[in-house]
């Protein structure tokens, strides 16, 4: 891109997207894309009626340039006006309520694309905003602050996402609305250090919901008309799925698993890198062995590249072909052939994952390029035992959760500095505490976990290690040190659903579950398919006493996994809480069914769980609901 491509000039820059917009999708895919069609329509007309332009965008995201400040403030609340008249003559669960962020800064122009500081903070501060409302920066409050006739309520100064310097923000109140009593006290800080915490885990959350940091980047940006409506927003960082790579020779088992590990290293050294997007590996297993066109997948996924590969052994060398794809364009960027030795596997890899980054323009640093090579295992045998028992693992049972830990001993026994194999034995030994499936103590189990994840750390200082050191330590409840290893997995690895996962566990242990939500939220996310995501989210709704939205994450926890004896045990619990006795007693079926021995005494005193008035009205509600 050179400077004669490109225009800079001072413009007011509008942001705005639909609040629950997947949900609408989810509801009614034909219906709410009608609707959406409609009412972007209203808003282009809106927009050059008031001087401005919109810029062609994806999805639910409207983006527009204003040479007028107030022109572009007088846009917004009229677009907010006609939107709330339409969707007055809507049943509520089908109203698309927009926000608006507004930013008045430096934008950059290349033909009919915009980015810069303007626009990213414009999206950053639409995320501020609530359903039907609109949010404008300090620069745009001090331009008509005197000269429109509205009012205002200033909501802080926060530090947003990729923005060097805080922000201020305000809120435009539209006709009718007032500031409560909280509000005016948050205003003048009694309770700004709180919202302030709240607001930044949100941010991070809902990093897929931003659309401002993509459009550095010349290829994402689709021609007019081709693009695809995501189940989830696009994130605001290149985005990407891998494919499980397909085994060209369907009848050697060894060469499935090889596939399996390829799929799995490669999306590990991708997710370490901050300025990707990266679908977790257990998502991206449902697609194996289907017929699934990429673009499809990139709908589903929220993402807007897709690569596939595939594997052929021949005499002890494999021909690993991978191609790289535009999921949302539906066209191939790349692709490439690898012919090498078995035992090159690993700089295989590698090798692949740089060619994906530097496909998509990333720059990385030298501190960035050293994170991709982590320290594995040579020995291939170990390496799929460790595959093969995570697939075990994830069954969430006191069965197939010792298969698990037999094939991760087999594993350290093939090769004792394997640090990924003691990590995965970590959490299979704290798994057994929840399922009744060891036979020693609680604290001689928590002190072979704590031994198993130490040893881990010794040979690989991970974010992976750091969150199998929060999980035990919370296990221990001992929150602060759960939380600050928590906090470690995340700094070391920014992409990791179980970074994520784990700190919101020590959060919510430590009794913050609306700071837990967030995170919880980021985990699911990153990966949708993992069962134990969906079961702690609908916990941490429970303790703020949103039933039904607990409910609903522990019965897609068990839909996930359907014999996981923890969340079938949660549901009765939340089930007694919503006073739904007898969907609780349906539910404790389901319990014996999984477990016919199961003893809710010796079950409560493995439960992290603290002795006091707290345990005791869970194990009191799980009793009267029946178990025994």
């Amino acid at each position: 891109m050179t400077t004669q491509e490109i225009q800079r000039k001072l413009a007011t820059i509008l942001s705005g997207d639909v609040k629950g917009y997947s949900r609408l999708l989810f509801k009614d895919g034909a219906g709410t894309a009608r609707t959406l069609a409609a009412y972007k329509e209203m808003m282009v007309s809106l927009i050059q009626s008031h001087g401005g332009k919109a810029i062609d965008t994806p999805g639910d995201h409207v983006l527009a340039e204003f040479p007028d400040v107030m022109e572009a403030v007088q846009c917004a609340v009229e677009m907010q006006k006609e939107l709330k008249s339409r969707n007055d003559e809507l049943p509520e669960p089908r109203r698309m309520e927009f926000r608006f962020g507004l930013d008045l800064g430096e934008v950059l122009q290349k033909e009919e694309t915009i980015f810069g500081d303007g626009v990213n903070i414009a999206v950053r501060i639409q995320s501020f905003a609530d359903a039907g409302g609109i949010c404008l920066s300090g620069k745009v409050y001090e331009q008509i602050k005197s000269k429109l006739e509205f009012r205002y309520d200033y909501l802080g100064k926060p530090t947003v996402q990729n923005i060097a310097e805080p922000v201020r923000i305000y809120r435009v109140l539209l006709e009718g609305e007032t500031v409560s009593f909280v509000e005016k006290c948050t205003r003048i800080g009694l309770f700004y250090w709180k919202r302030f915490r709240i607001v930044v885990t949100v941010i991070v959350a809902l990093v897929g919901a931003a659309n401002g940091i993509w459009q550095l980047y010349p290829r994402i940006f689709p021609p007019a008309g081709n693009a695809a409506k995501t189940a989830y927003p696009l994130p605001d960082k290149p985005s990407l799925a891998v494919m499980p790579f397909v085994n060209m020779m369907s009848d050697n088992h060894k060469l499935d698993l090889f596939c399996d590990g390829m799929t799995v290293e490669i999306i590990n050294a991708l997710s370490k890198i901050p300025e990707v997007f990266v679908i977790a590996s257990d998502s991206m297993a449902v697609y194996k062995g289907k017929s699934t066109n990429a673009h499809q997948v990139g709908k589903d996924l929220g993402v807007r590249y897709v690569l596939e590969g595939s594997v052929r052994e021949s005499g002890g060398a494999v021909r690993v072909t991978t191609q790289l794809i535009d999921a949302i364009q539906n066209r191939n960027l790349w692709s490439e052939r690898y012919d090498r030795s078995i035992e090159d596997t690993f700089a295989l890899q590698d090798e692949i994952s740089m060619k994906v980054l530097t496909e998509i323009r990333v720059k990385l640093t030298d501190g960035e390029v050293a994170r991709l090579y982590e320290k594995g295992t040579k020995n291939l045998q170990a390496y799929l035992k460790v595959l093969e028992g995570n697939g075990y693992l994830q069954q969430a049972n006191k069965e197939s959760n010792a298969v698990a830990l037999r094939l991760y001993r087999e594993a350290i026994a093939l090769d004792p500095n394997y640090a990924m194999a003691y990590i995965r034995q970590t959490y299979g030994l704290t798994y057994s505490l929840y399922y009744g499936g060891s036979e020693s103590s609680k604290e001689v189990v928590l002190s072979n976990a704590m031994t198993s994840v130490e040893k881990a750390i010794a040979l690989d200082d991970s974010s992976a290690g750091a969150a199998a050191l929060s999980q035990v330590y919370r296990m221990m409840l001992q929150t602060e040190k759960a939380i600050e290893a928590g906090q470690r997995a995340i700094k070391l690895d920014p992409n990791s659903p179980s970074a994520a996962y784990s700190l919101a566990n020590a959060l919510l242990l430590s009794g913050k579950a609306e700071d837990a939500i967030p995170l919880y939220q980021q985990a699911i996310r990153l990966n949708p398919l993992v069962s134990g995501y969906h079961m702690q989210y609908g916990a941490a709704c429970r303790v703020i006493g949103k039933y039904d939205e607990s409910i609903s994450a522990f019965k897609e926890s068990i839909k996930l996994t359907p014999d996981s004896l923890l969340s079938n045990i949660n549901l009765v619990y939340t089930y007694m809480l919503a006073k739904r006795e007898k969907d609780a007693r349906a539910t404790v079926a389901e319990v014996y069914r999984i477990d016919p021995n199961f003893s809710l005494d010796n079950w409560s005193k493995m439960l992290p769980m603290k002795e006091g008035p707290g345990k005791d009205r869970y194990i009191d509600n799980l009793r009267k609901a029946g178990l025994k």
